[in-house]
């Protein structure tokens, strides 16, 4: 059994663990500790179990998702006997490295899935016997394609609104007037006419009629679209511990 602990309100951990799993090639029951709403979602999370609090003690394998010791340093260290593996991704680490309990998770294994900043990158190595790079791959899906601009986010809706209120103001700057159509988990009241809405998961691999691609600069969507560097424009957002700005400057600096 793998037991996973994903803890966090939005979309990303849940569609993270799906690559994961599929990249690595862990087969059996998978139970997953999440608050997310989507997990209640069979897209998302189809034959998982979905639980509130990490038990490992039917464990072969223990994966921790973004959060070194959890979401609110709430894990201590992993009784022995499963694997323990940790997938890292950028911290805000001066925000989060305050909840790191006395007797904190080690791990068999760290996977790195980006760039992280130095100090985060020093705690692991501390806290692992191994700590290497991993590229992920999304499970087969169709491509999403629409004519025109596409923008994706699962919320909060103000924010969604705003990633639409960025594309409509980019395009006219550039002089241009092209259909948009916004992926989302559920539609935002307020979407401005003209805005088609369209509720697909996954939002990856954009169609050949897809000419731009508007979302935050979260972890998946910054990952996912990088082969569409060229069209893929990013607006970050302030989130607790997730450094979307600083994922954002990087997409930059890269082209």
């Amino acid at each position: 059994m793998i037991a996973c602990y994903a803890a966090g309100d939005g979309l990303g951990h849940l569609t993270r663990l799906r690559s994961v799993l599929h990249t690595l090639g862990l087969d059996g029951p998978v139970t997953v500790v999440t608050a997310s709403p989507y997990a209640a979602d069979p897209r998302v999370t189809g034959g998982w179990r979905i639980v509130s609090s990490l038990d490992v003690a039917d464990a072969d394998e223990v994966i921790i998702d973004a959060f070194p010791a959890g979401l609110k340093g709430d894990l201590a260290r992993i009784p022995p006997g499963p694997r323990v593996t940790h997938l890292a991704r950028l911290l805000r680490w001066d925000a989060y490295q305050p909840l790191l309990p006395a007797v904190p998770p080690r791990f068999d294994r760290t996977f790195v899935l980006e760039p992280l900043a130095p100090a985060h990158a020093a705690y692991l190595d501390t806290v692992s016997e191994q700590v290497t790079p991993l590229t992920l791959t999304d499970p087969p899906s169709e491509p999403l394609d629409v004519y025109g601009w596409l923008i994706v986010h699962s919320g909060p809706d103000a924010e969604t609104l705003e990633l639409v209120a960025y594309a409509r103001d980019t395009a006219v700057v550039e002089g241009v007037r092209p259909p948009m159509t916004l992926v989302s988990p559920h539609k935002p009241d307020g979407l401005p006419p003209g805005v088609a809405y369209l509720d697909a998961y996954p939002a990856g691999l954009p169609g050949p009629n897809v000419e731009r691609i508007v979302t935050a600069a979260g972890f998946n969507a910054v990952r996912q679209f990088a082969p569409w560097r060229g069209i893929h424009r990013v607006l970050p957002f302030p989130r607790s511990f997730d450094d979307q700005f600083a994922r954002a400057a990087r997409v930059t600096r890269e082209g």
